[in-house]
């Protein structure tokens, strides 16, 4: 941050509040490591064919146009061990959340956990039936309906949780792939109503997630395996200095 400041000739706390709110939009990307780089918006604009862009870039869009079609809370999830690392959008001028290391949630009491460990390798499940916390009264607790609840996600690629981590609180969540059968993230959408509210996310998510396995697919099937990350020879960086 400070390198910025001196690059730019700006204060550094004006430079901390432009690069965070560039981050925020996208036109700038902060690696988990605190450096700065191009963000997807201006990686769009040279119009650069062969760029695949990462799942974190294009989970801010996602996330965005899901909320503002629906004007419901959405969320996207990657498993991180036995937990669900998420980002968020609520409705509103408020941009995208950040996944955040110390922001997670449980797999087996949330949509967006079973939609995602559904698709998991079979450890991953085992784990975490060994640790089903009870939140509220409609938390699953029996690893025999976790299985069965998978089961059932598995063939209809929809899971739902209804008050299960928060009294009141529903949503529904669909699986994202990018190659292969192993999900490499999940949508979610929060639910008013278990009749037609429900209907519309899941009608709406089923989309969403269809289209984002796309993007993320890109050239896979050439390279033999989904480029999730930034690749190793994408000079995005060069010129953008480190946060701290």
């Amino acid at each position: 941050m400070v390198e910025i400041a001196r690059m730019t000739g700006l204060p550094v706390s004006t430079t901390h509040r432009l690069t965070t709110d560039m981050a925020a939009w996208q036109i700038l990307h902060r690696t988990p490591e605190g450096e700065y780089r191009i963000g997807l918006a201006l990686q769009m604009l040279q119009a650069d064919a062969t760029y695949l862009p990462t799942l974190h870039e294009l989970a801010p869009h996602v996330l965005t146009d899901l909320c503002e079609a629906t004007q419901r809370r959405a969320r996207i999830g990657v498993l991180e061990n036995d937990r669900v690392s998420y980002a968020e959008k609520q409705p509103g001028a408020e941009p995208v959340s950040a996944f955040c290391p110390s922001a997670t949630l449980p797999v087996h009491a949330t949509a967006l956990g079973k939609a995602l460990v559904a698709f998991a390798p079979p450890d991953v499940t085992m784990v975490v039936s060994r640790r089903m916390t009870a939140y509220t009264a409609r938390t699953l607790t029996s690893p025999d309906r976790l299985r069965s609840t998978l089961n059932s996600v598995r063939v209809s690629h929809l899971a739902y949780s209804c008050g299960e981590l928060v009294d009141g609180d529903m949503a529904v969540a669909t699986p994202v792939f990018a190659g292969g059968g192993e999900a490499v993230a999940a949508l979610e959408l929060q639910v008013r109503d278990l009749h037609n509210d429900l209907k519309m996310c899941a009608a709406t998510l089923t989309v969403a997630a269809r289209g984002l396995s796309r993007a993320l697919v890109g050239d896979a099937p050439l390279a033999g395996r989904p480029r999730l990350g930034l690749p190793q020879e994408q000079p995005a960086s060069v010129g953008l200095a480190s946060g701290s």
